[in-house]
């Protein structure tokens, strides 16, 4: 079955700038966006981890979606995460995202319930047939504890709605049989960004992004290389900034990429609500040592 591709290139996974007193600075949140878009970057994801959308009430998680889809107006794909580990609750969320406009949905394996993979399969099949938009499935077992194997995306990818997967298992065996056994049915994105260069020389389609927030013209040439076979210069700018996208994850994600970007001007306060907190003083120096030698300060 081959489905519509939501996006090709490099997906932003968002930061959410915090003021001081821990609200949503959202006159940073719409210079952050349109920092984007001038920039080359080719889907914005809302609400993700990146995003803290685990330390939002529903109101401000609705409120964040609904205000960057506004000032997105079209110009790239906007997928909302909605993911949680209450599959009813998940439902209400993700018919709020499609109501406001999203172009697709970020899924989250259920976390801390830690189900079979028949459960993922029963989960994610009410989700995507409750809601009736594209949905794309996120594997990220190192916070979840939950592992989405091959065989049960070949049983996903059976429905018209599960159109893609952020994968972020670390392994890509696994992944070349996901794409193997899926084909056309179930486009494949990486979750992190050193491995965006091997899923997509494997087939996969481009990243959903963290190193992006900071450089998404970089990140997009690399994807555009890799789609348009030039190997040789996807590598070099792989090579190039791997140290920063390994950097950006030297502690708890989005503590670093926040670091950065408070560093480089974009944002006015590297606040992240708890329980994360700010770097230690010795990453801290490390990360701004990264970002001179990247001429990023």
């Amino acid at each position: 079955m081959t489905k519509e591709v939501l996006f090709t290139g490099a997906g932003t996974a968002l930061v959410t700038p915090f003021t001081h007193c821990g609200e949503i600075n959202w006159d940073e949140l719409e210079r952050l966006v349109e920092f984007q878009l001038k920039n080359g970057i080719d889907a914005i994801i809302a609400c993700g981890t990146t995003g803290e959308a685990a330390t939002m009430d529903t109101d401000e998680h609705i409120q964040t979606m609904d205000f960057i889809i506004k000032k997105v107006k079209g110009r790239v794909p906007v997928i909302a995460g909605t993911g949680s580990n209450d599959t009813r609750f998940c439902v209400e969320l993700s018919l709020e995202a499609k109501r406001l406009g999203a172009d697709g949905l970020l899924l989250v394996t259920p976390y801390y319930n830690k189900t079979s993979q028949k459960g993922l399969i029963e989960s994610f099949r009410f989700i995507a047939d409750s809601v009736q938009m594209p949905c794309v499935l996120y594997n990220v077992p190192s916070r979840t504890g939950c592992n989405i194997q091959p065989e049960t995306y070949q049983e996903l990818a059976e429905n018209p709605y599960i159109v893609a997967v952020k994968e972020a298992n670390g392994d890509t065996a696994s992944v070349a049989r996901t794409i193997a056994l899926c084909g056309d049915s179930l486009a494949v994105y990486s979750g992190e960004d050193n491995q965006t260069l091997p899923i997509m020389a494997l087939g996969g389609k481009g990243v959903i992004s963290v190193f992006s927030n900071a450089l998404p013209q970089q990140m997009h040439d690399l994807t555009e290389a890799m789609l348009h076979g030039d190997l040789e210069e996807a590598r070099l700018i792989n090579v190039e900034y791997l140290d920063l996208m390994d950097g950006f994850f030297m502690d708890v994600n989005p503590i670093p990429i926040k670091e950065a970007l408070f560093h480089m001007g974009q944002i006015s306060s590297h606040y992240c609500r708890l329980p994360l907190t700010t770097m230690p003083e010795e990453k801290s120096a490390r990360l701004k040592h990264l970002l001179e030698k990247h001429q990023l300060l």
